[in-house]
């Protein structure tokens, strides 16, 4: 079984050490791959995705997980993939939006936000791009943070979110699970129980 990571948005491949090394300890051949928001737009990485993810379909089973902004790029490069093409036996999205962000919107006139982010700062923040967006085709998990701030200076309100999404970004009809794990947005790639519920899924899956 193969297990390709996509980091988040303004992250690298080191995010998802963590996860990968304990994938590895339980016999997975792992992989990663690396892109800069600030120099390429959606549509390129996604290109590039999609032949990376054509690549490891044609050697074996394999699933996808993916990390905030890492989710997206999954969708679209499956929806993607050659007709034909071997489809992952599952998908799993750490905290990473359905919709557009409502972080996002907030930042979308700020220039450092726009300077930073590019092409994906605005199809994050745009409602009918993002609507775009295919949802995928095989079992998902969706895995929700719950260690973010609540309350009055909160922009979520007393809504579950990670820091950056909140538990309804995150929501859809088609994901096959949503589970609640108490960490934030940033580390969730390293968080131990992310990992367990990584492995226990793909344990089964393999049954």
């Amino acid at each position: 079984m193969h297990v390709l990571f996509v980091h988040g948005l303004w992250r690298s491949p080191i995010s998802g050490m963590p996860l990968l090394w304990r994938l590895k300890k339980q016999g997975l051949s792992t992989h990663s791959i690396f892109y800069m928001a600030p120099f390429e737009n959606f549509q390129s990485i996604e290109n590039r995705l999609t032949r990376k993810i054509t690549q490891i379909a044609q050697k074996d089973e394999y699933v996808l997980i993916g990390h905030s902004l890492g989710g997206v790029l999954i969708r679209s490069a499956v929806a993607a993939l050659p007709p034909g093409a071997r489809l992952p036996n599952r998908v799993f999205l750490l905290g990473s939006p359905i919709r557009s962000s409502r972080v996002a919107k907030f930042f979308r006139n700020n220039w450092i936000f726009r300077l930073a982010t590019r092409d994906c700062g605005r199809l994050l923040s745009s409602d009918e791009r993002m609507q775009q967006i295919a949802p995928t085709a095989v079992p998902t998990t969706s895995i929700v943070g719950t260690r973010g701030l609540y309350g009055r200076f909160s922009p979520f309100g007393s809504e579950i979110n990670d820091g950056v999404v909140s538990a309804s970004e995150i929501a859809a009809d088609w994901i096959s699970e949503v589970i609640h794990v108490p960490t934030i947005h940033t580390y969730m790639p390293a968080n131990k129980r992310v990992s367990q519920l990584v492995i226990e899924r793909l344990h089964m899956t393999e049954k």
